[in-house]
Protein backbone atom coordinates (compact mmCIF):
# COMPACT_ATOMS: atom_id res chain seq x y z
CA UNK A 1 0.00 0.00 0.00
CA UNK A 2 1.31 3.36 -0.91
CA UNK A 3 1.96 5.68 2.25
CA UNK A 4 -0.65 8.70 3.30
CA UNK A 5 0.33 11.80 0.58
CA UNK A 6 2.05 9.58 -1.66
CA UNK A 7 0.88 10.32 -5.25
CA UNK A 8 1.31 6.61 -6.37
CA UNK A 9 -1.73 5.87 -5.94
CA UNK A 10 -3.93 3.87 -3.53
CA UNK A 11 -3.47 0.00 -2.99
CA UNK A 12 -6.92 -2.23 -2.64
CA UNK A 13 -6.87 -5.41 -1.09
CA UNK A 14 -9.32 -7.82 -1.92
CA UNK A 15 -11.00 -7.68 1.53
CA UNK A 16 -11.75 -4.16 0.36
CA UNK A 17 -13.12 -3.92 -2.49
CA UNK A 18 -16.88 -4.73 -0.79
CA UNK A 19 -16.72 -1.83 0.74
CA UNK A 20 -14.92 0.16 -2.24
CA UNK A 21 -17.87 -1.02 -4.07
CA UNK A 22 -19.90 0.48 -1.44
CA UNK A 23 -18.66 4.00 -1.25
CA UNK A 24 -18.47 4.20 -4.77
CA UNK A 25 -22.25 3.16 -5.24
CA UNK A 26 -22.83 5.98 -1.97
CA UNK A 27 -19.80 8.47 -1.79
CA UNK A 28 -22.11 11.08 0.45
CA UNK A 29 -23.28 8.27 3.04
CA UNK A 30 -21.36 8.38 6.78
CA UNK A 31 -22.29 4.96 7.59
CA UNK A 32 -20.07 3.47 4.21
CA UNK A 33 -17.25 5.55 5.12
CA UNK A 34 -18.10 4.69 8.84
CA UNK A 35 -18.19 0.84 8.37
CA UNK A 36 -15.07 1.02 6.12
CA UNK A 37 -12.73 3.11 8.80
CA UNK A 38 -13.91 -0.01 10.92
CA UNK A 39 -12.72 -2.50 9.00
CA UNK A 40 -9.45 -0.78 8.86
CA UNK A 41 -8.63 -0.85 12.79
CA UNK A 42 -6.28 -2.75 13.02
CA UNK A 43 -4.38 -1.48 9.80
CA UNK A 44 -1.54 0.89 9.87
CA UNK A 45 -2.31 4.79 10.69
CA UNK A 46 -1.15 5.75 7.07
CA UNK A 47 -3.23 3.51 5.89
CA UNK A 48 -6.42 4.74 8.06
CA UNK A 49 -5.43 8.42 8.07
CA UNK A 50 -5.97 8.05 3.73
CA UNK A 51 -9.22 6.37 4.27
CA UNK A 52 -10.12 9.27 6.50
CA UNK A 53 -8.91 11.52 3.86
CA UNK A 54 -11.00 10.79 0.97
CA UNK A 55 -14.27 10.38 2.95
CA UNK A 56 -13.51 13.69 4.39
CA UNK A 57 -12.83 14.84 0.94
CA UNK A 58 -16.55 13.65 -0.22
CA UNK A 59 -17.94 14.64 3.33
CA UNK A 60 -16.34 17.70 4.56
CA UNK A 61 -19.29 18.51 6.96
CA UNK A 62 -19.29 15.81 9.10
CA UNK A 63 -18.90 16.23 12.33
CA UNK A 64 -18.18 12.78 13.51
CA UNK A 65 -15.63 11.96 10.52
CA UNK A 66 -13.77 15.25 11.62
CA UNK A 67 -13.17 14.36 15.43
CA UNK A 68 -12.61 10.73 15.25
CA UNK A 69 -9.72 11.84 12.52
CA UNK A 70 -8.13 14.35 15.11
CA UNK A 71 -8.72 12.20 17.89
CA UNK A 72 -6.57 9.42 15.88
CA UNK A 73 -4.52 12.08 14.37
CA UNK A 74 -3.52 13.40 18.12
CA UNK A 75 -2.63 9.64 19.51
CA UNK A 76 -0.13 9.20 16.86
CA UNK A 77 1.65 12.60 17.42
CA UNK A 78 1.26 11.57 21.18
CA UNK A 79 4.80 12.62 23.56
CA UNK A 80 6.31 13.84 20.29
CA UNK A 81 8.22 17.36 20.29
CA UNK A 82 6.53 20.34 19.51
CA UNK A 83 9.20 20.69 16.63
CA UNK A 84 8.41 17.09 15.15
CA UNK A 85 7.09 17.91 11.46
CA UNK A 86 3.69 15.43 12.89
CA UNK A 87 2.94 18.11 15.19
CA UNK A 88 2.75 20.75 12.43
CA UNK A 89 0.66 18.74 10.10
CA UNK A 90 -1.69 17.86 13.13
CA UNK A 91 -1.70 21.56 13.77
CA UNK A 92 -2.69 22.26 9.83
CA UNK A 93 -5.11 19.30 9.88
CA UNK A 94 -7.29 21.48 12.63
CA UNK A 95 -6.98 24.32 10.31
CA UNK A 96 -8.46 22.31 7.59
CA UNK A 97 -11.49 21.15 10.52
CA UNK A 98 -12.18 24.15 11.07
CA UNK A 99 -13.28 25.24 8.17
CA UNK A 100 -16.04 23.40 8.17
CA UNK A 101 -16.14 23.03 12.14
CA UNK A 102 -15.98 26.30 13.27
CA UNK A 103 -19.26 26.47 14.48
CA UNK A 104 -18.29 22.86 17.29
CA UNK A 105 -16.56 24.18 20.32
CA UNK A 106 -15.49 20.73 20.83
CA UNK A 107 -13.06 21.28 17.96
CA UNK A 108 -11.84 24.48 18.85
CA UNK A 109 -11.12 23.48 22.32
CA UNK A 110 -9.26 20.30 21.36
CA UNK A 111 -7.35 22.63 19.13
CA UNK A 112 -6.33 24.87 21.73
CA UNK A 113 -5.61 22.39 24.42
CA UNK A 114 -2.75 21.04 21.55
CA UNK A 115 -2.01 24.70 21.27
CA UNK A 116 -1.15 25.39 24.50
CA UNK A 117 0.24 21.99 25.41
CA UNK A 118 2.88 22.77 22.62
CA UNK A 119 3.37 25.96 23.97
CA UNK A 120 2.86 28.58 21.42
CA UNK A 121 1.82 31.60 23.48
CA UNK A 122 1.02 34.12 20.80
CA UNK A 123 -0.28 31.28 18.38
CA UNK A 124 -2.67 30.26 21.16
CA UNK A 125 -3.66 33.45 22.15
CA UNK A 126 -4.88 34.31 18.66
CA UNK A 127 -6.85 31.32 17.89
CA UNK A 128 -8.33 32.25 21.57
CA UNK A 129 -9.52 35.28 19.74
CA UNK A 130 -10.41 33.52 16.40
CA UNK A 131 -12.50 30.58 18.19
CA UNK A 132 -14.79 33.67 20.53
CA UNK A 133 -15.34 35.46 17.25
CA UNK A 134 -16.56 31.82 15.86
CA UNK A 135 -18.68 30.97 17.89
CA UNK A 136 -21.84 32.54 19.57
CA UNK A 137 -22.54 34.10 22.76
CA UNK A 138 -24.13 31.23 24.08
CA UNK A 139 -20.86 29.12 24.00
CA UNK A 140 -18.45 31.69 25.01
CA UNK A 141 -18.98 29.68 28.79
CA UNK A 142 -17.12 27.13 27.23
CA UNK A 143 -14.46 28.77 26.04
CA UNK A 144 -13.40 31.67 28.64
CA UNK A 145 -12.16 29.04 31.83
CA UNK A 146 -9.36 27.68 28.97
CA UNK A 147 -8.50 30.60 27.98
CA UNK A 148 -8.12 32.21 31.54
CA UNK A 149 -6.31 29.30 33.10
CA UNK A 150 -4.09 29.80 29.60
CA UNK A 151 -3.07 33.18 30.41
CA UNK A 152 -2.78 32.64 34.44
CA UNK A 153 -0.34 30.29 33.29
CA UNK A 154 1.67 33.04 31.35
CA UNK A 155 1.30 35.43 34.67
CA UNK A 156 5.17 36.15 33.37
CA UNK A 157 3.54 38.35 30.72
CA UNK A 158 0.91 40.25 32.99
CA UNK A 159 -0.11 42.31 30.44
CA UNK A 160 -1.75 39.80 28.15
CA UNK A 161 -3.68 38.73 30.91
CA UNK A 162 -5.19 41.71 32.00
CA UNK A 163 -6.53 42.57 28.56
CA UNK A 164 -8.26 39.32 28.78
CA UNK A 165 -9.59 39.35 31.46
CA UNK A 166 -10.84 43.03 31.25
CA UNK A 167 -12.64 41.74 27.97
CA UNK A 168 -14.24 38.56 30.31
CA UNK A 169 -15.46 40.91 32.65
CA UNK A 170 -17.36 42.83 30.29
CA UNK A 171 -19.10 39.41 29.97
CA UNK A 172 -19.07 38.82 33.15
CA UNK A 173 -18.92 41.58 35.50
CA UNK A 174 -19.96 39.79 38.73
CA UNK A 175 -16.40 37.51 38.37
CA UNK A 176 -14.27 40.69 39.11
CA UNK A 177 -13.01 38.92 42.31
CA UNK A 178 -11.29 36.31 40.37
CA UNK A 179 -9.78 39.03 38.09
CA UNK A 180 -8.81 41.02 41.73
CA UNK A 181 -7.51 37.57 42.97
CA UNK A 182 -4.80 37.71 39.96
CA UNK A 183 -4.03 41.06 39.99
CA UNK A 184 -3.00 40.69 43.76
CA UNK A 185 -0.83 37.37 42.59
CA UNK A 186 1.24 39.75 39.93
CA UNK A 187 1.93 42.55 42.06
CA UNK A 188 -0.71 45.04 40.38
CA UNK A 189 -2.21 46.47 43.72
CA UNK A 190 -3.61 49.58 42.29
CA UNK A 191 -5.51 47.90 39.69
CA UNK A 192 -7.14 45.44 41.97
CA UNK A 193 -7.97 48.01 44.06
CA UNK A 194 -9.82 49.71 42.00
CA UNK A 195 -11.63 46.36 40.62
CA UNK A 196 -13.17 45.63 44.21
CA UNK A 197 -13.66 49.28 44.97
CA UNK A 198 -15.80 49.44 41.69
CA UNK A 199 -17.46 46.35 42.93
CA UNK A 200 -18.12 47.81 46.50
CA UNK A 201 -19.69 50.73 45.11
CA UNK A 202 -21.80 48.77 42.53
CA UNK A 203 -25.36 48.53 43.68
CA UNK A 204 -27.07 45.40 43.58
CA UNK A 205 -23.66 43.61 43.30
CA UNK A 206 -23.79 39.51 44.35
CA UNK A 207 -19.85 38.28 45.68
CA UNK A 208 -19.84 34.77 43.58
CA UNK A 209 -17.64 33.64 46.74
CA UNK A 210 -20.12 33.98 49.04
CA UNK A 211 -18.60 37.90 50.56
CA UNK A 212 -20.84 40.29 52.01
CA UNK A 213 -20.26 43.90 50.93
CA UNK A 214 -18.67 44.22 54.37
CA UNK A 215 -16.34 41.80 54.12
CA UNK A 216 -15.44 42.86 50.69
CA UNK A 217 -14.84 46.79 52.06
CA UNK A 218 -12.23 45.38 54.95
CA UNK A 219 -10.47 43.51 52.01
CA UNK A 220 -10.10 46.87 50.39
CA UNK A 221 -8.95 48.26 53.32
CA UNK A 222 -6.35 46.32 53.87
CA UNK A 223 -5.35 46.03 50.79
CA UNK A 224 -4.91 50.29 50.43
CA UNK A 225 -3.19 50.29 53.74
CA UNK A 226 -0.59 47.48 53.22
CA UNK A 227 0.12 48.26 49.63
CA UNK A 228 0.29 52.24 50.69
CA UNK A 229 2.83 53.18 47.83
CA UNK A 230 1.07 51.11 44.91
CA UNK A 231 -2.21 52.75 45.15
CA UNK A 232 -2.38 55.78 44.21
CA UNK A 233 -5.40 56.22 41.97
CA UNK A 234 -8.32 56.03 45.01
CA UNK A 235 -8.87 58.55 47.78
CA UNK A 236 -7.70 56.25 50.55
CA UNK A 237 -8.47 58.58 53.21
CA UNK A 238 -11.98 59.23 52.66
CA UNK A 239 -12.98 55.56 51.71
CA UNK A 240 -11.33 54.12 54.86
CA UNK A 241 -12.98 57.17 56.45
CA UNK A 242 -16.47 55.99 54.64
CA UNK A 243 -16.19 52.61 55.68
CA UNK A 244 -15.79 53.83 59.86
CA UNK A 245 -18.90 55.49 59.32
CA UNK A 246 -20.54 52.83 57.56
CA UNK A 247 -19.71 49.85 59.53
CA UNK A 248 -19.49 49.90 63.32
CA UNK A 249 -18.44 46.59 64.09
CA UNK A 250 -14.97 46.92 61.92
CA UNK A 251 -14.28 50.77 63.70
CA UNK A 252 -11.08 49.74 65.38
CA UNK A 253 -9.68 47.68 62.76
CA UNK A 254 -10.17 50.34 59.60
CA UNK A 255 -9.00 53.31 61.92
CA UNK A 256 -5.78 51.41 62.55
CA UNK A 257 -5.90 50.55 58.49
CA UNK A 258 -5.89 54.39 58.32
CA UNK A 259 -2.59 54.91 60.09
CA UNK A 260 -0.56 52.08 58.79
CA UNK A 261 -1.73 53.33 54.92
CA UNK A 262 -0.17 56.96 56.25
CA UNK A 263 3.04 55.04 58.19
CA UNK A 264 3.73 53.16 55.00
CA UNK A 265 4.16 56.30 52.83
CA UNK A 266 6.46 57.50 55.54
CA UNK A 267 3.91 60.24 57.17
CA UNK A 268 4.20 59.64 60.76
CA UNK A 269 2.88 62.84 62.19
CA UNK A 270 0.24 62.35 60.33
CA UNK A 271 0.01 58.18 61.31
CA UNK A 272 0.14 60.28 64.78
CA UNK A 273 -2.70 62.39 64.47
CA UNK A 274 -4.94 59.56 63.02
CA UNK A 275 -4.60 57.58 66.14
CA UNK A 276 -4.79 60.44 68.54
CA UNK A 277 -8.47 60.93 66.71
CA UNK A 278 -9.30 57.82 66.73
CA UNK A 279 -8.69 57.12 70.39
CA UNK A 280 -11.19 60.36 71.04
CA UNK A 281 -13.43 59.28 68.99
CA UNK A 282 -14.33 54.86 69.31
CA UNK A 283 -16.95 54.36 71.18
CA UNK A 284 -16.59 50.50 72.73
CA UNK A 285 -13.71 49.61 74.60
CA UNK A 286 -12.96 46.96 72.18
CA UNK A 287 -12.27 49.42 69.38
CA UNK A 288 -10.11 51.97 71.98
CA UNK A 289 -7.87 48.48 73.38
CA UNK A 290 -7.00 47.56 69.16
CA UNK A 291 -5.97 51.37 68.60
CA UNK A 292 -4.15 52.47 71.45
CA UNK A 293 -2.67 48.84 71.05
CA UNK A 294 -1.30 50.35 67.83
CA UNK A 295 -0.88 53.66 68.66
CA UNK A 296 1.47 52.61 71.45
CA UNK A 297 3.13 50.19 69.52
CA UNK A 298 3.48 52.75 66.65
CA UNK A 299 5.06 55.22 69.41
CA UNK A 300 7.50 52.43 70.57
CA UNK A 301 8.75 51.32 67.83
CA UNK A 302 9.39 55.44 66.48
CA UNK A 303 11.66 55.50 69.74
CA UNK A 304 13.69 52.36 69.01
CA UNK A 305 13.91 53.45 65.34
CA UNK A 306 15.53 57.08 67.17
CA UNK A 307 17.37 55.58 69.81
CA UNK A 308 19.35 53.76 66.83
CA UNK A 309 19.92 56.51 64.82
CA UNK A 310 21.54 58.33 67.91
CA UNK A 311 23.48 55.46 68.50
CA UNK A 312 25.27 55.08 65.06
CA UNK A 313 25.65 59.14 64.90
CA UNK A 314 27.55 58.88 68.69
CA UNK A 315 29.49 56.15 67.21
CA UNK A 316 30.15 57.81 64.11
CA UNK A 317 31.10 60.81 66.01
CA UNK A 318 33.80 58.72 68.12
CA UNK A 319 34.90 57.51 64.97
CA UNK A 320 35.92 61.02 63.29
CA UNK A 321 37.21 62.53 66.56
CA UNK A 322 34.02 63.46 68.82
CA UNK A 323 33.41 66.10 67.46
CA UNK A 324 29.76 65.21 66.65
CA UNK A 325 26.77 66.55 68.31
CA UNK A 326 23.82 68.83 66.91
CA UNK A 327 22.96 71.95 68.39
CA UNK A 328 19.48 71.32 70.08
CA UNK A 329 17.54 72.04 67.45
CA UNK A 330 14.26 69.77 66.40
CA UNK A 331 16.44 68.29 64.03
CA UNK A 332 18.47 67.05 66.74
CA UNK A 333 18.22 62.80 67.23
CA UNK A 334 18.24 63.41 70.86
CA UNK A 335 15.78 66.18 71.15
CA UNK A 336 13.82 64.35 68.96
CA UNK A 337 14.08 61.23 70.83
CA UNK A 338 13.40 63.32 74.70
CA UNK A 339 10.28 64.50 72.30
CA UNK A 340 9.28 61.10 71.68
CA UNK A 341 9.50 59.55 74.85
CA UNK A 342 7.46 62.76 76.77
CA UNK A 343 5.16 62.13 74.09
CA UNK A 344 4.96 57.88 74.71
CA UNK A 345 4.99 58.50 78.67
CA UNK A 346 2.17 61.63 78.19
CA UNK A 347 -0.14 58.36 75.74
CA UNK A 348 0.41 55.94 78.85
CA UNK A 349 -1.17 58.68 81.39
CA UNK A 350 -4.00 59.63 79.58
CA UNK A 351 -4.92 55.69 79.18
CA UNK A 352 -7.56 56.12 82.08
CA UNK A 353 -9.59 59.39 80.99
CA UNK A 354 -9.30 57.81 77.32
CA UNK A 355 -10.74 54.63 78.11
CA UNK A 356 -13.41 57.17 81.22
CA UNK A 357 -14.15 58.63 77.28
CA UNK A 358 -15.14 56.02 75.62
CA UNK A 359 -17.12 54.68 78.37
CA UNK A 360 -18.84 58.17 78.75
CA UNK A 361 -19.89 58.29 74.53
CA UNK A 362 -20.92 54.84 74.49
CA UNK A 363 -23.74 56.09 77.80
CA UNK A 364 -23.39 59.54 78.61
CA UNK A 365 -25.59 58.47 81.36
CA UNK A 366 -23.29 56.71 83.53
CA UNK A 367 -23.36 58.21 86.65
CA UNK A 368 -20.64 55.69 88.05
CA UNK A 369 -18.08 56.73 85.24
CA UNK A 370 -18.49 60.42 85.47
CA UNK A 371 -17.49 59.73 89.50
CA UNK A 372 -15.00 57.89 88.20
CA UNK A 373 -13.82 60.09 85.72
CA UNK A 374 -14.00 62.59 88.37
CA UNK A 375 -11.43 61.31 90.52
CA UNK A 376 -9.17 60.71 88.04
CA UNK A 377 -8.46 64.51 88.05
CA UNK A 378 -8.99 64.74 91.85
CA UNK A 379 -6.14 62.15 92.23
CA UNK A 380 -4.13 64.31 89.18
CA UNK A 381 -5.03 67.70 91.56
CA UNK A 382 -6.29 69.40 88.71
CA UNK A 383 -9.22 71.65 90.16
CA UNK A 384 -10.35 72.88 87.06
CA UNK A 385 -10.83 70.18 85.39
CA UNK A 386 -12.64 68.08 88.21
CA UNK A 387 -15.19 71.56 88.27
CA UNK A 388 -15.31 71.32 84.50
CA UNK A 389 -16.56 67.73 84.49
CA UNK A 390 -18.44 68.26 87.31
CA UNK A 391 -20.18 70.74 85.24
CA UNK A 392 -20.48 68.73 82.45
CA UNK A 393 -22.06 65.58 83.59
CA UNK A 394 -24.58 67.69 85.38
CA UNK A 395 -25.60 68.67 81.83
CA UNK A 396 -25.77 65.85 79.62
CA UNK A 397 -26.85 63.16 82.35
CA UNK A 398 -30.40 62.97 81.77
CA UNK A 399 -32.48 62.10 84.99
CA UNK A 400 -34.77 60.31 83.31
CA UNK A 401 -32.16 57.99 81.91
CA UNK A 402 -29.37 57.71 84.58
CA UNK A 403 -27.64 54.65 85.47
CA UNK A 404 -27.11 54.72 89.16
CA UNK A 405 -27.57 57.59 91.45
CA UNK A 406 -27.55 60.77 90.13
CA UNK A 407 -28.34 63.02 93.11
CA UNK A 408 -25.01 61.45 94.57
CA UNK A 409 -23.04 63.69 91.86
CA UNK A 410 -24.86 66.53 92.94
CA UNK A 411 -24.06 66.32 96.50
CA UNK A 412 -20.18 65.16 95.55
CA UNK A 413 -20.22 68.37 94.01
CA UNK A 414 -21.53 70.08 96.66
CA UNK A 415 -18.76 68.61 99.25
CA UNK A 416 -16.17 69.84 96.92
CA UNK A 417 -16.85 73.32 97.34
CA UNK A 418 -17.55 72.45 100.39
CA UNK A 419 -14.42 70.79 101.11
CA UNK A 420 -12.31 74.16 99.58
CA UNK A 421 -14.18 76.57 102.12
CA UNK A 422 -16.47 77.67 99.85
CA UNK A 423 -19.82 76.70 101.27
CA UNK A 424 -21.96 79.80 99.67
CA UNK A 425 -21.53 77.65 96.55
CA UNK A 426 -21.91 74.51 97.82
CA UNK A 427 -25.63 75.66 99.25
CA UNK A 428 -26.25 77.15 95.57
CA UNK A 429 -25.59 73.69 94.22
CA UNK A 430 -28.15 71.76 96.25
CA UNK A 431 -30.24 74.37 95.72
CA UNK A 432 -30.60 74.12 91.98
CA UNK A 433 -30.19 70.57 92.96
CA UNK A 434 -33.98 70.04 94.67
CA UNK A 435 -35.19 71.46 91.07
CA UNK A 436 -34.17 68.38 89.21
CA UNK A 437 -36.72 66.40 87.95
CA UNK A 438 -35.60 63.16 88.89
CA UNK A 439 -36.91 59.65 88.52
CA UNK A 440 -37.80 58.24 92.01
CA UNK A 441 -38.61 60.15 94.98
CA UNK A 442 -36.19 58.79 97.70
CA UNK A 443 -33.50 60.23 95.70
CA UNK A 444 -35.31 64.20 95.83
CA UNK A 445 -35.60 62.62 100.07
CA UNK A 446 -32.26 61.80 99.94
CA UNK A 447 -30.80 65.39 98.62
CA UNK A 448 -32.92 67.44 100.72
CA UNK A 449 -31.21 65.24 103.62
CA UNK A 450 -27.73 65.50 102.35
CA UNK A 451 -28.76 69.67 102.06
CA UNK A 452 -29.81 69.16 105.81
CA UNK A 453 -26.43 67.54 106.94
CA UNK A 454 -24.37 70.03 105.03
CA UNK A 455 -25.85 72.84 107.44
CA UNK A 456 -24.76 70.70 110.29
CA UNK A 457 -21.80 70.21 109.51
CA UNK A 458 -21.49 74.28 109.52
CA UNK A 459 -22.63 74.14 113.02
CA UNK A 460 -25.91 75.81 111.11
CA UNK A 461 -28.77 74.20 113.25
CA UNK A 462 -31.42 76.49 112.15
CA UNK A 463 -30.59 76.58 108.58
CA UNK A 464 -30.09 72.94 108.53
CA UNK A 465 -34.07 73.06 110.20
CA UNK A 466 -35.58 75.41 107.53
CA UNK A 467 -33.95 73.19 104.87
CA UNK A 468 -35.64 69.96 106.33
CA UNK A 469 -39.18 72.82 106.73
CA UNK A 470 -39.24 73.34 103.03
CA UNK A 471 -38.36 69.91 101.74
CA UNK A 472 -41.45 68.53 104.06
CA UNK A 473 -43.36 71.51 103.09
CA UNK A 474 -46.90 70.83 102.08
CA UNK A 475 -48.19 72.28 98.66
CA UNK A 476 -51.74 73.41 97.87
CA UNK A 477 -54.09 70.98 97.19
CA UNK A 478 -54.14 71.64 93.50
CA UNK A 479 -50.48 71.05 93.46
CA UNK A 480 -50.49 67.44 95.59
CA UNK A 481 -49.97 64.14 93.32
CA UNK A 482 -50.30 61.10 94.82
CA UNK A 483 -46.63 59.22 96.27
CA UNK A 484 -46.72 56.53 93.53
CA UNK A 485 -47.83 58.90 90.49
CA UNK A 486 -44.89 58.34 88.24
CA UNK A 487 -46.09 61.13 85.92
CA UNK A 488 -46.23 64.05 88.69
CA UNK A 489 -43.25 65.57 89.06
CA UNK A 490 -41.14 64.37 92.38
CA UNK A 491 -41.46 67.98 93.99
CA UNK A 492 -44.86 67.46 94.06
CA UNK A 493 -44.55 64.54 96.08
CA UNK A 494 -42.02 64.18 98.14
CA UNK A 495 -43.97 65.62 101.01
CA UNK A 496 -44.89 62.17 101.76
CA UNK A 497 -41.24 60.61 101.52
CA UNK A 498 -41.02 59.13 104.92
CA UNK A 499 -37.50 59.21 104.40
CA UNK A 500 -37.19 62.54 104.51
CA UNK A 501 -39.92 62.74 107.92
CA UNK A 502 -37.77 60.46 109.90
CA UNK A 503 -34.61 62.74 109.17
CA UNK A 504 -36.30 66.05 110.14
CA UNK A 505 -38.51 64.28 113.04
CA UNK A 506 -34.54 63.22 114.32
CA UNK A 507 -33.39 66.73 113.64
CA UNK A 508 -36.61 68.04 115.24
CA UNK A 509 -35.80 65.89 118.49
CA UNK A 510 -31.94 66.82 118.47
CA UNK A 511 -31.99 70.26 118.20
CA UNK A 512 -36.24 71.82 118.47
CA UNK A 513 -37.94 72.18 120.96
CA UNK A 514 -41.10 69.49 122.46
CA UNK A 515 -43.71 71.83 120.76
CA UNK A 516 -41.84 71.26 117.31
CA UNK A 517 -41.03 68.42 117.77
CA UNK A 518 -44.72 67.02 118.19
CA UNK A 519 -45.79 69.14 115.61
CA UNK A 520 -43.98 67.11 113.01
CA UNK A 521 -45.13 64.51 114.25
CA UNK A 522 -49.10 65.23 114.08
CA UNK A 523 -48.35 66.71 110.84
CA UNK A 524 -46.84 62.71 110.09
CA UNK A 525 -50.10 61.45 111.79
CA UNK A 526 -51.82 63.77 109.34
CA UNK A 527 -50.48 62.84 106.36
CA UNK A 528 -51.19 58.80 107.62
CA UNK A 529 -47.71 57.95 106.62
CA UNK A 530 -46.27 57.09 110.13
CA UNK A 531 -44.89 53.02 110.88
CA UNK A 532 -45.09 51.07 114.14
CA UNK A 533 -41.49 52.01 115.26
CA UNK A 534 -42.38 56.20 114.48
CA UNK A 535 -45.70 55.37 116.79
CA UNK A 536 -43.55 53.90 119.69
CA UNK A 537 -41.39 56.44 119.14
CA UNK A 538 -43.88 59.28 119.48
CA UNK A 539 -45.04 57.73 122.67
CA UNK A 540 -41.88 57.53 124.04
CA UNK A 541 -41.04 61.04 123.36
CA UNK A 542 -44.62 62.17 124.90
CA UNK A 543 -43.43 59.70 128.15
CA UNK A 544 -39.98 61.28 128.45
CA UNK A 545 -42.20 65.02 128.99
CA UNK A 546 -44.59 63.50 130.97
CA UNK A 547 -47.61 63.75 128.31
CA UNK A 548 -48.90 60.14 129.64
CA UNK A 549 -52.72 60.74 128.50
CA UNK A 550 -51.61 62.25 124.95
CA UNK A 551 -48.73 58.82 125.00
CA UNK A 552 -51.78 56.76 125.20
CA UNK A 553 -53.80 58.73 122.81
CA UNK A 554 -50.69 57.86 120.50
CA UNK A 555 -50.67 54.30 121.04
CA UNK A 556 -54.83 54.18 120.50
Amino acid sequence: MAPLGDSAGIVVEEADLEYEEEILRNPYTVKCWWRYIEHKRKRPRAERNLVFERALKELPGSYKLWYHYLRERRAQVHLKSPTDGAVEALNNTYERALVFMHKMPRVWLDYLALLVAQGWITRARHTFDRCLRALPITQHGRVWPAYLDFVRQHAAVPEMAVRVFRRYLKLEPTHCEEYVHFLLSVGRYDEAARQLADAVNREGFVSVEGKSRHKMWVELCELMSRHADEVTSLRVDAIIRGGIEHFSDMVGKLWCALADYYIRRGHFEKAHDIYDEAVQTVKTVRDFSQVFEAYAQFEESTINALMEKAAAMSLDGEGEGGGGGGGGGLDDPDTLLNMRIARYEHLMDRRPLLLSSVLLRQNPHNVMEWQKRVKLYADAGDVGRVIATYTEALKTVDPQAASGKLQDLWVEFAKFYEAAGQVAEARQILQRATKVPFRRVDDLAELWCEFAELELRQKCFSRALEVMQTATHIPPTSRRAAYHDDKAPVQARVYKSLKLWSFYVDLEESLGTFASTKAVYERIFELRIATPQMVVNFGTFLEEHNYFEEAFRAYE
